[in-house]
């Protein structure tokens, strides 16, 4: 018999995000930008093994379903992409927060399929991993501004950051496609 998923791991199916305190040397950095790299492709692949009808449901009670999950890496990357390209361009720029809980609930978010954000995050995803891999050491160190959180943060820190939102919801839909583990 298997025992209770704790709602900690509902939450958090790859634990809790941790940020580095220190410059990330290139060695370190390698994984992340891979994770990048690879996460289209994984995130089409799970969307398959979750299978459509399973995507109407929710990873957890009072989750997103896995369908929401799936359009909002496609709202949200584009914007952390965004954030790469103001710290590079500007000093330490603010960057804008938006509520992604009430894109989540917009109606484009129900009617348009799943593939549309799977090409949008593929593109996406090669531009982005494109431009980290052309970034400087000194440039790691940039930094942009988070009003939300009132957090100053380096690329190196949200490097490791949105490889970590890629997995954690990759781990949401994985809870989808095998509800009993």
């Amino acid at each position: 018999m298997h025992s209770p998923i704790s709602d900690e791991h509902l939450r958090f199916p790859v634990g809790r995000l941790q940020l580095p305190t220190a410059p990330l040397t290139a060695a370190e950095r390698a994984p992340y930008l891979q994770q990048l790299a690879d996460f289209p492709a994984r995130l089409a692949a799970a969307a398959q093994r979750v299978g459509d009808e399973r995507l109407q449901l929710p990873y957890r009670p009072g989750g997103w379903t896995g369908r929401q999950v799936i359009h909002h890496l496609a709202d949200t990357h584009p914007q952390l992409y965004s954030r790469f390209r103001l710290a590079l361009t500007e000093d330490n720029p603010t960057v804008r927060p938006f509520n992604e809980a009430a894109w989540a609930e917009l109606p484009d978010v129900a009617t348009t399929p799943i593939a549309a954000s799977l090409t949008l995050l593929d593109g996406l995803h090669r531009r982005w991993v494109g431009l980290l891999e052309s970034i400087t050491g000194a440039q790691w160190q940039r930094t942009f501004y988070h009003p939300r959180y009132d957090t100053t943060m380096t690329l190196d820190q949200a490097l490791v950051q949105y490889a970590w939102h890629g997995q954690h919801h990759l781990g949401h839909l994985a809870l989808l496609a095998n509800p009993t583990s």
